[in-house]
């Protein structure tokens, strides 16, 4: 039996549920396919989890330099409340609220894996054999995301690694953990198990922690690891993984013949699209290809086909997904029911331009390093004629009421030409909460003369701004 939608999802993540929030607002049928939980990885195995694992050793690490607290929070985490915390923040892996929120927008859910069946055509599996043809009139949204990559190392599979899934959905506290790579998933983890009890080494084939950010950011969270027993290895790389039996102690041997060993090892080493099976083939699309697709999130080449988060690798982070989802869903139901032209000039409300200049992330390790837009190798290479001023967070009043021996770094990156923030980079307790600012600043293309203008109250972290304006005003190129 064939079942006809106006749109069909791929994926019930976060980035579908907003694809089908748009286009059910528009007043489309849509069905959408979860595979696994509605919520996605996001909910029950990243976003989420590790920010409940981690949220607790931020929060001690912050009480140990305020004063009158410092005494009373040197106490062991209570791993057993922490996890269980963590679970209750997951639902226990259960999806019923978020299965019936879709239930609530009017979208009908199909439970099972979906597969392109040529143009316009999802055929779904179900898991007790039950199979369904859903065909879209308008459009089908590929919202499937990205799972870890694990290398081709000998003897890895029989290890039984962790990747991000399990180092968030642990029940248990290993004695001895290795993280192998240094990236946000190895750094995060790292914060987070180290802080309930395990003993962590990091091992990095690169030479410093958060390759994608500013060099300082890295260098102060690794500083932070290691002040509290981490052991940080830069320039390393994994030869082999042998753990006899897949139980028991693992050993995780070195190009060069040294060896770690640990209670459990964590691959952080990259991701990959969840598009190896969706029936790719079936439309002329490589399976287990990165979809690429134009700024209103169509598929280059298709007139019907979507790609949205993950799968199009522009910026793999929930909200960049999510506000995709939201430019995706608003264009489908344009296209759909000719109620206007889909806009995607610069800033259009069908372009998903943020993805290219304004990008901001957080890292939640302890300190906090959060970014947007270009770093200044980035914007050098662009041909920019840029200028990056640094400050030392120390000389911000609102850093020392924050946490006493408060230690952080701030810079931006200035284009000459424009006078405008391209980029910005904060690392330092507590500062994720400032990156919205940067990413107004960089987003609207705020030219200095006007962020002079934009006071931030004292004493607060955000008089940062105040200080970086003022380094550039008086150390300002010349020309």
């Amino acid at each position: 039996m064939t079942l006809d939608y106006d749109v069909v999802v791929l994926g019930a993540g976060p980035v579908g549920e907003n694809v089908v929030d748009r286009v059910r607002a528009a007043g489309l049928d849509v069905a959408v396919v979860e595979a696994e939980l509605v919520g996605g990885e996001c909910s029950y195995w990243a976003c989420m989890p590790s920010k409940s694992l981690l949220r607790p050793a931020i929060a001690r690490s912050e009480a140990r330099r305020v004063a009158g607290l410092r005494g009373h929070a040197f106490h062991p985490l209570d791993a057993h409340d922490v996890l269980a915390h963590r679970d209750a923040v997951v639902g226990n892996w259960k999806d019923d609220g978020q299965a019936a929120w879709v239930a609530s927008t009017g979208a009908d859910l199909y439970r099972g894996h979906g597969r392109l069946h040529g143009p316009r055509q999802v055929v779904v599996e179900g898991p007790e054999g039950d199979r369904h043809v859903l065909t879209a009139r308008h459009a089908v949204a590929v919202c499937t995301g990205s799972r870890a990559v694990l290398p081709d190392l000998p003897g890895l599979p029989g290890a039984h690694p962790w990747t991000s899934r399990e180092a968030t959905s642990s029940g248990r506290v290993p004695e001895r953990l290795v993280v192998v790579g240094g990236g946000v998933v190895g750094v995060e983890m790292a914060t987070a198990w180290q802080a309930l009890g395990s003993r962590v080494t990091l091992l990095v084939r690169g030479e410093g922690l958060l390759p994608r950010m500013e060099p300082f950011a890295g260098e102060h969270v690794a500083a932070a690891l290691a002040e509290r027993g981490a052991d940080i290895r830069t320039g390393v790389s994994v030869a082999a993984v042998v753990r006899d039996g897949g139980t028991g102690p693992v050993t995780v041997v070195l190009e060069g013949g040294d060896h770690v060993e640990g209670d459990e090892v964590l691959f952080a080493t990259g991701r990959r699209p969840r598009t190896e099976d969706i029936g790719l083939e079936s439309v002329g699309l490589e399976p287990g290809s990165w979809l690429s697709v134009d700024d209103s999130l169509r598929v280059l080449g298709y007139d019907w086909l979507y790609a949205v988060g993950d799968v199009n690798r522009r910026a793999l982070l929930t909200h960049q997904g999510k506000y995709q989802a939201r430019i995706a869903g608003a264009a489908i139901a344009v296209r759909a029911t000719g109620d206007g032209a889909v806009d995607t000039t610069p800033w259009g409300p069908h372009s998903a331009t943020a993805d290219h200049a304004a990008v901001p992330q957080v890292v939640f390790t302890d300190p906090e390093a959060a970014a947007v837009g270009l770093t200044l190798a980035a914007a050098e290479a662009t041909g920019r004629r840029v200028r990056a001023v640094d400050l030392d967070l120390t000389s911000v009043a609102g850093a020392e009421l924050y946490a006493q021996g408060y230690a952080g770094h701030a810079r931006m990156v200035v284009d000459l030409e424009r006078e405008t923030v391209v980029g910005a980079t904060f690392v330092g307790p507590g500062l994720g909460e400032l990156l919205h600012s940067a990413t107004v600043a960089v987003t609207g293309e705020v030219p200095l003369a006007r962020l002079w203008h934009a006071v931030p109250s004292y004493p607060t972290l955000s008089e940062a701004w105040l200080r970086l304006l003022e380094a550039y005003r008086d150390g300002a190129d010349p020309a």
